[in-house]
């Protein structure tokens, strides 16, 4: 089995509930939290040993920041398994949009980590399937998958042609539309190749998917707003490319996007919501789209964007950046908070 399917497969199993064996140094057996029944917890775990095992940003905001074996919150963390932590009680920690609605619970016992890495990758793959960075670390058992740590970690994005076809859009030069599949979690991102670019560095937009602002025209992010100036912005320019990226909330995908909603109406801001959740602050990776480009011959670029980061990783991936094309959206009042935290906080240029 190649590497990118067993990562796939990994992936799918723990959308699915099913355990998965992260093997590699001190292997492990896991169980998403958020998935698994708690029939098969009990089927898995008949002694009800299984650990706990969630990242370290999420153990501070759990307030085990005080204790030596969560202090760090860039190292997973273990907790000991209490006669009362049972699937629901877990599933209440590991989402702090219950954290106002869940009775006080506890102690909460952290453990000294030892299998760091495999435990690191464990919590990664639970990231990259869309689901909440807890796991139950359970007694050796049949996995639905096995997944080597460093394939997780290390992997190199590479994508591969589904389909293309015309797309008339109106307003807009003759246009294109590919699909291409990202070999490791089976994705499938959209690019519009518009008009003709005549040999020259294209002009190109990288946006990641956004419902509620692309599709219901949310009032909470630019998205949209981006979205339809980009199409305009490189119409005009006589052609370009807009890669339509399947990174959901900042990549953390629109469940725990939603959730991250939630604790902004709380008065956390994308940022903070994002760690609460578990995740950094910006899960998103751009090296498919770094490969989609190589595919389509454009190796050197004009990225139309305000996001640094975007900028970085391409050229840290080899596609040349020759120009940034600063890509500004007017404020509203119920993103006006947002957009100065993209600024202040993860350093968008303004």
């Amino acid at each position: 089995m190649s590497h990118q399917s067993s990562t796939r497969r990994g992936i799918a199993a723990l959308r699915a509930g099913r355990a998965v064996r992260i093997v590699g140094g001190d292997p492990i057996t896991v169980l998403p939290v958020e998935t698994a029944t708690p029939e098969l917890l009990a089927l898995l775990d008949p002694a009800s040993t299984a650990k706990l095992l969630i990242s370290g940003e999420r153990a501070a905001a759990l307030s085990l920041a005080n204790v030596r074996e969560a202090a760090d919150p860039s190292r997973p963390v273990l907790i000991d398994r209490a006669p009362w932590l049972d699937s629901r009680t877990a599933l209440e920690l590991a989402d702090p949009g219950r954290d106002l609605a869940r009775p006080p619970v506890g102690p909460l016992q952290p453990l000294a980590v030892t299998a760091v890495e495999p435990m690191q990758a464990a919590l990664q793959l639970a990231r990259l399937a869309g689901l909440l960075p807890a796991l139950w670390l359970v007694p050796e058992a049949d996995a639905a998958a096995a997944v080597a740590a460093d394939e997780i970690a290390h992997a190199q994005p590479q994508v591969e042609l589904v389909a293309r076809a015309r797309l008339p859009l109106q307003g807009m030069p003759s246009t294109q539309v590919a699909a291409y599949r990202a070999l490791g979690d089976g994705q499938e991102h959209a690019v519009l190749l518009i008009g003709a670019f005549g040999g020259k560095p294209p002009l190109v937009r990288l946006h990641s998917e956004c419902l509620t602002g692309d599709v219901f025209g949310s009032l909470k992010c630019d998205c949209g707003p981006q979205l339809q100036a980009a199409l305009r912005i490189i119409g005009d320019a006589g052609g370009g490319l807009l890669l339509y990226l399947r990174q959901e909330g900042r990549g953390i995908g629109l469940g725990n996007k939603l959730r991250a909603y939630s604790l902004q109406d709380r008065g956390l801001d994308t940022v903070d919501a994002n760690r609460r959740l578990g995740f950094a602050d910006d899960e998103r990776q751009y090296g498919h789209a770094a490969a989609i480009l190589r595919a389509l011959g454009a190796d050197r670029v004009r990225l139309l964007t305000n996001n640094p980061n975007k900028v970085a990783s391409l050229e840290q991936a080899g596609i040349e950046v020759v120009e940034r094309v600063a890509h500004h959206m007017p404020a509203n009042p119920h993103n006006a908070h947002y957009l100065a935290t993209k600024r202040r906080k993860s350093g968008h240029l303004a």
